[in-house]
């Protein structure tokens, strides 16, 4: 992956291996940087996965599990683009508030055409989906995977 921009670029590492993700700065400026500033305060280690829907998405970013958790920064303003929601798409979760998105993010198993223009996609999957495909699933996974960390790739080697 040397066309990646290390700076960003996250590695979101799991207990099936690594998932490499290009992040999107040029459409979802303040989603990168809050997802860059939780990723490097450790925010995202050790969180669950407490919604993974086949043949949609995986769901994290919730320090409580539960789905209605955050972070205690303020919530931010939609960056809506006419970026498609494919299969590795990376979207900021929110509540039926448009400017609601927080901490939350899920990645698309496979596109997802209803969501274009009501989330904000923020990031690709570009190596590793693999290892999102085999998370434990359901509403909440009776065992979820955690996070085992979540890095911006240039403040780690490897």
């Amino acid at each position: 992956m040397a066309d990646l921009d290390p700076d960003n670029t996250l590695y979101l590492d799991l207990a099936h291996g690594r998932v490499v993700i290009q992040l999107m700065p040029q459409s979802a400026p303040n989603h990168v940087a809050r997802i860059k500033e939780l990723a490097r305060e450790g925010f995202y280690d050790g969180v669950v996965f407490h919604r993974v829907i086949p043949g949609f998405m995986a769901q994290s970013g919730d320090p409580t599990g539960t789905g209605r958790g955050g972070s205690e920064k303020p919530n931010l303003q939609a960056e809506f683009s006419k970026l498609p929601f494919e299969r590795g798409t990376c979207g900021a979760a929110r509540t039926a508030d448009p400017n609601s998105a927080n901490s939350q993010w899920f990645i698309c198993f496979q596109s997802a055409p209803h969501l274009k223009g009501q989330y904000t996609v923020w990031g690709q999957v570009r190596s590793g989906m693999e290892h999102v495909d085999a998370l434990q699933e359901g509403e909440p996974p009776a065992n979820p995977d955690k996070i085992r960390s979540m890095r911006v790739a240039g403040d780690v080697e490897g």
